[in-house]
């Protein structure tokens, strides 16, 4: 699958979002090192706090699938999705909160696994890796000495 692919199946994603508090609408694809696929899209709720993110709804979904130690690239895409095609001109990056939960997918795989940022349109997308998003990152590699 290239990356564009991937992409558009983020973009796709979004379109599935629910967010009628911000109107901002994310969606992230998955892929496994197999080759297989998988999608989330965000959720808010009235309660904002327990609101969901999209690579969080899709990395639950991965687990499920295949197991976050086979994740092999990310493409997370966002913006207006509230016609019959995502659009935004600015590429869309992972929250703190999803890093880690990417980081930790990629200590259980030992890659440092690939990103592709693209903006709701898909015009544009910045392909980054997720130890340079969160350097010096806490993950199950940090808990080697814990007492068990």
């Amino acid at each position: 699958m290239t990356e564009k692919e991937l992409i558009a199946l983020a973009r796709s994603a979004a379109l599935k979002a629910y967010a009628p508090y911000s109107g901002f609408s994310v969606g992230c694809a998955i892929e496994s090192v197999d080759g297989e696929i998988v999608t989330g899209a965000n959720m808010e709720n009235a309660c904002y706090r327990l609101g969901l993110c999209a690579e969080q709804s899709a990395l639950t979904t991965a687990q499920h699938a295949f197991g976050l130690a086979r994740v092999a690239r990310i493409a997370v895409a966002g913006g207006d999705g509230s016609g019959e095609e995502l659009q935004g001109e600015q590429s869309v990056t992972p929250c703190g909160g999803c890093r880690q939960a990417i980081l930790e997918a990629s200590h259980l795989s030992g890659r440092d696994i690939e990103i592709y940022a693209a903006s709701g349109d898909g015009s544009v997308h910045e392909t980054l890796r997720i130890r340079s998003l969160i350097p010096h990152g806490f993950g199950p590699e940090n808990l080697k000495d814990a007492d068990r």
